[in-house]
């Protein structure tokens, strides 16, 4: 939306006065009818995503021990799937809990049907995805076995409570498709993830173990993270662009296509049949094209023509989801004969479109949970920062770089076979790991406020 000549239209003006004001994010603090909505609002989704944070913490050293496996293509390693599963369900499912705990009261404008169950469910699932996660990298029964009861007990207890919250919407739009829909492929998720690990003690599953293997992961990335993620960025990125009259269309159809093509996929592999499965790789990269052309649709239309960090996060995410889509059907092609390509495959999607994507929503709705929770009830005043400044936007731009060129050389490591490049990738993103959560711990603890406050 290009301005001509000096002077902005007041339409314009008054859009761009919203800018450094917080969205609504959360519902307003105080009480009602005697029930409190501020901190216990704020709470449930909290405890998610510093959970959420010390998984990717987690999981970043650990990328850095199992680089040279991934530079190998070695993907059946249980050091390789431990790790993984810090990423997939310890960063991934445990900030999307948290986003959905914060957003569907205003999204769909229904409360959380039961708090206490969020918070039950918080309990069993962070320690059981800490549990299953060594249990796997260590090789070790106990531990994964007692991971998956209390993995297998959380998400059953989401998928109940944002079930009913779903039930008693009075808005149905898309976004609600989207969150229904991968509740669905969640609990689908966890029936193929207790079917592989019971293959582990018996090995029943014989030749079949790679391509129940390949259903689980892309049920899992596509039929739950890429739709959850479609699903949220069309009610949050027109909020976060200030975008207006973009054509919403294509999310629809997104979602449509990423479904059936999940499915379509999932059986093909299962059967297995190749036709079947091509048909469903076709669709898939259908859907994952109309999500990219949705998006461009709202920055090309958006008011905010600067993107700040965590919109280019976004951005980068998406280019490397892109990158993978690409590389989809070689994969396909090349089946388990290409160990090596179809890792670099699911790093290119897995830690540098949807971690990256995700972790761009988080610089959005972590400052300003932050800045809800400790500077509502004190704008106007001289010692109250912007949201944008509860953060170092320099630093999250050093991140990104780091990041970026981390997954760029670990592709490169993987490429070429080089276990030395591939680590070194992994220390670079790493280290932007390491930034982003002295960054996320910066907003936690005010520590920009205080700044602000002393110098008052």
């Amino acid at each position: 939306m290009a301005t001509h000549g000096t002077t902005a239209s007041p339409r314009k003006a008054a859009l761009a006065s919203k800018v450094r004001a917080p969205l609504p994010l959360a519902p307003p603090t105080g009480t009602n009818n005697g029930v409190a909505t501020g901190f216990q609002s704020i709470r449930l989704p909290a405890e998610h995503f510093a959970a959420a944070i010390a998984f990717l913490l987690a999981g970043a050293l650990g990328l850095v021990w199992i680089a040279p496996e991934l530079a190998a293509g070695t993907y059946l390693s249980p050091h390789v799937a431990g790790v993984t599963h810090l990423f997939t369900l310890g960063w991934l499912t445990t900030t999307i809990f948290g986003v959905l705990y914060q957003v569907l009261p205003v999204a769909l404008g229904a409360p959380i049907w039961s708090r206490r169950m969020g918070h039950v469910g918080f309990w069993c699932f962070a320690p059981g995805v800490a549990l299953f996660a060594a249990g796997v990298f260590g090789g070790s029964t106990m531990l994964h076995h007692a991971g998956i009861a209390l993995v297998g007990t959380g998400i059953l207890l989401v998928a109940a409570n944002i079930s009913r919250s779903l039930i008693a919407a009075p808005t149905r739009d898309v976004t609600w498709a989207a969150v229904a829909t991968a509740i669905v492929f969640l609990v689908s998720t966890l029936g193929l993830g207790i079917v592989l690990l019971h293959n582990v003690h018996t090995g029943f599953l014989a030749g079949a173990r790679v391509r129940v293997l390949a259903a689980h992961l892309h049920i899992a990335l596509v039929g739950w993270v890429l739709m959850m993620m479609v699903g949220v960025s069309h009610r949050m990125l027109p909020m976060f662009l200030l975008a207006r009259d973009a054509d919403t269309r294509w999310t629809r159809r997104s979602l449509i296509l990423l479904a059936t093509g999940v499915i379509t996929l999932a059986a093909g592999l299962l059967v297995p049949e190749a036709g079947v499965a091509w048909l469903g790789a076709l669709l898939l990269e259908g859907g994952v094209a109309c999500f990219l052309w949705q998006v461009y649709s709202f920055f090309r239309v958006r008011v905010r023509r600067t993107l700040d960090a965590g919109m280019r996060y976004a951005a980068v995410g998406l280019v490397f989801v892109s990158t993978s889509a690409l590389l989809g059907p070689a994969v396909l092609a090349g089946g388990a004969s290409h160990p090596r390509l179809a890792t670099a495959y699911v790093s290119a999607g897995l830690l540098g479109g949807f971690v990256l994507f995700v972790s761009g929503f988080f610089y959005k709705i972590v400052p300003m949970i932050a800045w809800t929770a400790r500077s509502a009830g004190r704008t106007g005043t001289a010692t109250v920062p912007s949201v944008g400044e509860t953060y170092s936007a320099r630093l999250a731009y050093v991140q990104l770089g780091l990041m970026t060129l981390g997954i760029a050389l670990l592709g490169l490591g993987i490429g070429i076979l080089s276990p030395h490049v591939a680590r070194c990738g992994a220390i670079l993103w790493a280290t932007g790991v390491l930034l982003f959560t002295a960054q996320i711990v910066r907003v936690a603890t005010g520590g920009r406020v205080a700044h602000i406050a002393g110098r008052a």
